[in-house]
């Protein structure tokens, strides 16, 4: 390949350069492509507002929330709930009101019929087309609403359960778990320390190495401290007894954080961005 080789277009090999570009500019097929740290979330940050964390809570399944952020998202999701069963309850009665109106209605309708056949002609008493009975609404082809066709839309009952915004799994706030992060620098304030880069904010609260994406941490609930896995392995797991509150551990009390990444390697995330377009076939 020549020196501009990327850029030549009278070659007799359509190359993958050519066809990423051509891809990117006809506006069909699939684009991906791999993010950069920037678009990963540092492992001190809010999963909900991806700011680093003032009063930070972690999740039994290691997401970290700040919590007022978590708190507020939980409130609305009960409100939201309480409002979607309140209107599923009154399609369901308004459900049983039509079928009795409709029961109601068909048991008048075979009491017509019976007493119209039972009655002899010449006698009255049954109605003749065009008497004085009151039609029912007619439909209005005008109004949406009132058409034939037109139905109310079918509710489903909802899910009383308060779920995670990110695991999907059931939460509530008595499941928080306050974290205590130990500064790399005791004498900081917090603006000062949430001004630093993130691998220079936080230490291992037992052998003091620096924490970041790319060291797994853990958070041992009696005492909320976070420290690295390797601590735990090489440390808490012969007496598994934490060593900043004196309480004992259990394999439930050590809760590792879900970090972002690095940008280079994914800590269960997904790296690669992918738009998909139409796609012409031949």
């Amino acid at each position: 390949m020549t020196r501009h080789g990327k850029n030549c277009t009278a070659g007799a090999v359509y190359s993958y350069h050519e066809r990423k570009k051509d891809t990117a500019a006809s506006g069909y097929g699939t684009q991906r492509v791999r993010v950069g740290r920037d678009a990963i979330k540092d492992f001190d940050c809010c999963c909900l507002s991806l700011q680093p964390c003032r009063d930070p809570v972690v999740t039994p399944d290691g997401f970290l929330y700040e919590r007022e952020a978590i708190v507020s998202y939980l409130l609305h999701q009960k409100s939201k709930i309480a409002r979607e069963t309140k209107a599923w309850q009154r399609q369901q009665a308004e459900r049983r009101r039509q079928r009795q109106q409709q029961s109601g209605e068909g048991a008048a309708k075979a009491l017509r019929g019976f007493l119209e056949a039972e009655t002899p002609l010449g006698r009255g008493g049954a109605e003749t087309p065009g008497g004085s009975g009151s039609p029912g609404p007619l439909p209005s082809f005008w109004i949406p609403s009132l058409t034939p066709e037109a139905a109310a839309e079918s509710l489903r009952r909802p899910d009383r359960s308060v779920r995670c915004p990110m695991s999907g799994r059931k939460l509530r706030l008595a499941q928080l778990v306050s974290v205590r992060f130990t500064p790399a620098a005791p004498g900081l304030s917090p603006g000062q320390l949430l001004a630093r880069e993130p691998s220079d904010r936080y230490v291992c609260a037992l052998t003091g190495d620096p924490l970041g994406n790319a060291t797994p941490c853990a958070v041992l609930r009696p005492s909320g401290s976070v420290v690295t896995l390797a601590a735990v392995q090489r440390l808490l797991r012969p007496d598994m007894r934490d060593p900043l509150s004196g309480a004992e551990l259990s394999d439930g009390d050590v809760i590792e954080l879900q970090r972002g990444g690095t940008g280079f390697a994914g800590a269960g995330v997904s790296l690669e961005a992918k738009k998909s377009r139409p796609v012409m076939q031949a």
